[in-house]
């Protein structure tokens, strides 16, 4: 009975062991990796966002300098 007992006490054992290096720390390790790329991905996705919003104003400030606004324009006559 001891004996059975030692034995079902280390197939416990061998089965915990197994399920926390051949799944649990693979699943952790595969989270965290994924939630850095994921981090990373973001990041460069912002970077870009405020590339593109700063470019958008880099253009709208040139055309509003160089076309200026009708209100700045007086219309006028030729005279011969």
């Amino acid at each position: 009975m001891k004996i059975l007992e030692v034995l079902f006490e280390l197939f416990v054992l061998y089965l915990l062991y197994k399920l926390i290096f051949d799944f649990i720390i693979p699943v952790y390790q595969t989270t965290k990796q994924v939630k850095q790329k994921m981090g990373e991905m973001q990041q460069k996705m912002n970077e870009q966002m405020k590339q593109q919003q700063q470019s958008q104003f880099n253009s709208t400030a040139k055309d509003s300098q160089a076309k200026p606004a009708k209100e700045d324009y007086i219309e006028y006559e030729e005279v011969k």
